[in-house]
């Protein structure tokens, strides 16, 4: 899936000459943790966020250190963090080095991104003006829609067995034949051998999502390759 498919657009934002206290009202009426700072020409030049909002004088939130740490401090740092807790303006505070993403990018690079930078959402840009922006809430959204919703057509066993066993097949962790399947009535049975245990869930996992299953019943034996220990199904349903 791309980018397209579930980004919001138009997207609301501000520019850098709006107030702080603004930006504050805008993101609490609609819902929004997060805004892109645009110019007049719709070019993106930051982000601005709640988390740009946190250390206030005004909340008494703003950073303090002892003396001894202040004197390690450079002054820099510390006129960087004045002007965070004091500055009026969203120009003077949001972040300039903004992650974005385009139109066709797909969402497994979204995902990449947002995890790598410990972000929420990207700007969708192109030519240097935000035409979209893609969040986490966007991506559940996506997900909840992708997800099955039970009413999928129930298939007979011999193409429930088939699905499972190709995909098993198509997993590191379950290609070794290891893991057998039997299906009778859309119940799945999982039998066979595995050498690491958190295969065991996976292969529960694996076979829950295949339409037409009613329920998976866990018979897999995992043994230990460097001891040999034996472990049965915790609790063999």
């Amino acid at each position: 899936m791309l980018v397209e498919a579930v980004m919001k657009a138009p997207v609301i934002s501000v520019d850098p000459s709006t107030s702080i206290a603004e930006a504050a009202k805008l993101m609490l009426s609609l819902r929004i943790s997060g805004l892109p700072v645009v110019q007049s020409d719709g070019t993106l030049v930051g982000m601005v966020s709640e988390g740009d909002l946190l250390r206030r004088s005004e909340l008494g939130t703003q950073r303090k250190r002892s003396w001894w740490l202040e004197f390690f401090a450079s002054p820099g740092k510390v006129a960087d963090e004045y002007v965070q807790a004091n500055a009026r303006r969203i120009g003077e505070i949001m972040a300039t080095n903004v992650v974005t993403t385009q139109r066709n990018a797909p969402l497994e690079d979204v995902v990449e991104l947002m995890g790598r930078h410990r972000i929420k959402r990207l700007p969708v840009v192109e030519d240097g003006k935000v035409v979209g922006i893609v969040a986490r809430s966007d991506l559940l959204r996506a997900l909840a829609k992708a997800l099955p919703t039970g009413s999928e057509p129930v298939s007979d066993d011999a193409r429930i067995e088939a699905a499972i066993a190709a995909e098993l097949a198509g997993q590191s962790w379950g290609r070794n034949g290891l893991i057998r399947v039997y299906v009778q009535d859309g119940v799945v049975e999982l039998t066979g051998t595995i050498l690491d245990e958190r295969a065991r869930l996976a292969a529960r996992v694996a076979a829950e999502n295949v339409p037409g299953v009613k329920s998976v019943t866990d018979q897999i034996v995992s043994i230990e390759p460097m001891s040999g220990t034996v472990l049965l199904s915790p609790t063999g349903t």
